[in-house]
């Protein structure tokens, strides 16, 4: 049987939607998964697979295939887990929920099942609102980065078990919200000249927002008698 699974990865620092197909056909047991993965990815299998077990449910023993669309975009890290597994229930019956499709899920798996949290979630859950993706699926580690998005249903998670019941409607769970006011007030500085106050050198300002984004070392250096102007 075939199911599909909405999930993101990151093409540069902007996210894109990936479709995460699994196709599971009777044959020899056999795992393979295509779409360009990173060896992080390919890592998935003993995730999913012990996640699956320790959490109650049947791994299928059978020839199981997953693409990563679309196929020539080069997709890297862990956060497919939790979409490739759910996909997995899925195509095996033991999983059905309403319009998956309208569901963007994001999160790495650990052996007990546990959801844990993944890189680049702010750009992931702007590429599923503008796809129209209304309801996401984060790790909790990551839900206030996602939850800064507007219009869109942020649903934390903790582990693999909680996640398929709240699929089947079997555990209710609140959007996550933030209040973008209180979190985006900025605090009265105690120097008295920011980059507010520099006019030009957008290069050098650039620069440093970058490193100080990043938490990154800076050496500066030009002619000796070089001035900012304020």
């Amino acid at each position: 049987m075939l199911s599909q699974v909405k999930s993101s990865g990151l093409l540069g620092v902007n996210g894109v939607i990936v479709t995460v197909e699994i196709d599971i056909s009777r044959g020899l047991p056999s795992y393979s998964l295509v779409g360009l993965p990173d060896a992080g990815i390919k890592e998935s299998k003993d995730r999913v697979f012990s996640a699956v077990k320790n959490n109650g449910f049947k791994y299928p023993m059978d020839r199981i295939t997953i693409n990563l669309a679309p196929a020539d975009l080069k997709k890297e890290g862990p956060a497919f887990d939790l979409a490739i597994a759910l996909g997995i229930l899925s195509a095996s019956d033991q999983l059905t929920w309403d319009h998956p499709e309208n569901y963007l899920i994001i999160g790495e798996l650990s052996l007990s099942g546990e959801i844990r949290s993944v890189n680049g979630v702010l750009p992931m859950v702007l590429a599923a609102k503008e796809a129209g993706i209304s309801n996401i699926l984060v790790p909790f580690e990551n839900r206030h980065e996602a939850a800064v998005v507007q219009n869109v249903n942020v649903y934390p998670l903790n582990d693999f078990h909680e996640a398929v019941s709240f699929l089947k409607n079997e555990l209710i769970i609140e959007p996550f919200k933030v209040d973008l006011n209180a979190l985006l007030t900025v605090e009265k500085s105690c120097h008295s000249i920011d980059f507010s106050d520099i006019r030009g050198q957008d290069l050098a300002k650039r620069a440093l927002e970058i490193a100080a984004a990043g938490a990154h070392n800076v050496l500066m250096s030009g002619p000796p008698n070089a001035n900012l102007y304020l």
